[in-house]
Formats: structure tokens, sequence, C-alpha cells
């Protein structure tokens, strides 16, 4: 499971109704408005992770996806369909931008096991320029998905956000509380907020530029950054998010993406299209009509579509 790097609560928020742990190579945090609820709702949370990590892990040979990935064709269960179908719908809205089947070029770049566990530092790897195959390719009908022979599917842009949106809407309803939940930066809200509203500290990582916004209930925001979760291979410092053009790192035009909108998934969606679309983001992101915040390569804050001050 990839994560998108840093856009947190608040990093002095603590108190009876917090809790925060480490998961997928990142940190859990959950917040809720009655801490009555904040037991039953973390063992909530911590299911769906455990659920979601046993159906898509790119990392486990024995998930339901890498089991899909060997039979070619098979019928999956609702969990998995729901994440598949996201990362498709990803991909056709931003027109290949953001595209699952980069997961054996992840792979061959270095990124094939969960990030601790990647060596830092590496015999360099060849330069293999070439298209992805193509979020086309696959097949989603019901519950029934076709992988192409080759295939590994990488939902890095999708997987996390979408399991954001879905534990918050999972906890407002079984504990009618209001709560805030945050996967390695993927961040969604549901229920009915603390007075005044969300209080959110955006920032990539220590000691770059950030901001602090509010925002109201059934808010999500996500990050996606060049800068995080990088490692080295031979002169070459790579990252994960791939252009599925070249299945290379995209350009280190921006050092994060921020983007705000009603669900998680549509804003990490679009953070990953702006990073895969180097200088063009601004425009790609005005026309989705979207709030956002750029930080460029030299520390430059950009904002658009009326972020949030």
């Amino acid at each position: 499971m990839t994560a998108a790097s840093l856009s947190t609560v608040d990093d002095l928020l603590t108190g009876p109704g917090v809790a925060q742990w480490p998961v997928w190579s990142t940190t859990a945090r959950i917040v809720v408005t009655d801490p009555a609820a904040l037991p039953g709702a973390r063992a909530l949370v911590e299911a769906e992770l455990a659920a979601v990590d046993a159906a898509c892990s790119r990392f486990r040979p024995d998930s339901e996806l890498a089991g899909a990935e060997r039979a070619g064709e098979a019928e999956i269960g609702e969990l998995l369909a729901g994440l598949v179908a996201a990362a498709l719908d990803a991909a056709r809205r931003t027109g290949g931008d953001v595209d699952p089947t980069v997961g054996s070029a992840l792979a061959e770049l270095g990124y094939d096991r969960d990030l601790p566990l990647v060596p830092a530092d590496g015999p360099a790897v060849p330069v293999r320029v070439r298209q992805a195959p193509g979020w086309q390719r696959v097949r989603l009908e019901g519950r029934r998905l076709s992988v192409p022979e080759g295939v590994r599917l990488d939902f890095g842009a999708t997987a996390k956000a979408w399991t954001a949106d879905r534990c918050a809407r999972l906890v407002a309803e079984a504990f009618g509380t209001g709560v805030l939940v945050e996967l390695g930066g993927d961040l969604a809200t549901a229920g009915t907020p603390p007075e005044g509203g969300w209080r959110i500290v955006v920032r990539d990582a220590p000691g770059d530029p950030a901001c602090t916004v509010t925002v109201p209930s059934g808010t999500a925001m996500a990050t996606s950054s060049t800068t995080s979760r990088t490692w080295r291979r031979g002169e070459r410092l790579l990252h994960h998010v791939l252009d599925p053009r070249t299945c290379q790192p995209a350009p280190r035009t921006w050092r994060s993406v921020t983007v705000a909108a009603r669900a998680c998934v549509d804003a990490n969606t679009w953070t990953t299209a702006a990073l895969v679309r180097g200088r063009e983001a601004p425009s790609l992101l005005t026309r989705a009509g979207l709030p956002a915040r750029l930080v460029d390569e030299t520390g430059r804050v950009h904002v658009l579509g009326g972020w949030p001050s």
C-alpha cells in the first residue's frame, strides 16, 4: 500500500478523543467528537484497514488481488470490487494520468515491498521508458475482474483515500459521532464536527511551508508529494508517483500538491494527476474546479480555486 505525504490534524491535537498508530508504512489517526466512541471507532477502523490490506496489497502474495492477477479472471469480493472500481474511475477521469497498471514498473524501480523494507540505496536500475500497459485493458463487470497476463495493479493513488472515506462514513454511522480519519495524509470527515469545524495543518514534511485551515464536516483533503517516499538507485533519486506514459517517476516540478474535495478519493486522484502533469498542473486543477495548494521546487506556495485561508 503506498502512501501520500503528510496533511495532518494539528500536531498538538491530543486528548481522549484521539488515537493514532502505525499502518501501511505510515500513520493512521482518528479523531472523534465523542471520546466515549473512540475504542469502538478505532476497532472498526483497524478491522477495515486489515480487510483492505488483505484485499489489495501489492506486497502480499496471498492478497485477493494477487490471486486474481495470477488467475487472469476471477470473481472478487465486494470490497476489492469497490477498490478496483475507484482506481479505474480515477484513470478515466484523469485521461490516464492516474493509471493502476504501473505496479510492475514500481517493482522494477525497487518499490517491491513495504517502504521501510526498501533499501534506501542500491545499484542502478535500467531506465526503461515505456507506456504502462493501460487501465483500459483491465475489465470489471459487476464483481468479475479480468487482468491481462503480466499486468500488476497498484492502487496507491486511490486505495488509501477510498479507505479513509469509507472508515469516516462507517464510524459516523455506527457511533453517531463526528469523526476525522487520516491515513498518511489522506483525510476524510463525517458526522457533526467540533465547534468551529475541523482545524487542519497542511504540510508535506518538516521544514516545508505549512498552513492551517478550518473546514466543515464532509470535507476531505489529500496531499501527494515527490519528496516523500523516495529511495536511490545508483545516481538516481526515485519516488513513488510514476508517469504512466513513461513508467518513470514524475518530474519534480512540485514538492507537494494538496487538494480539498467532497471525497478523499477524489482529492488524491487529482493531487496525483497534478504531479504527473508537472507545469500543466495549475490549469488541470483549475478546470477540475477544486481548491488546491501547490508547493513548487523552490518552496514557493501557489493556491488555486479559492483555497481556504
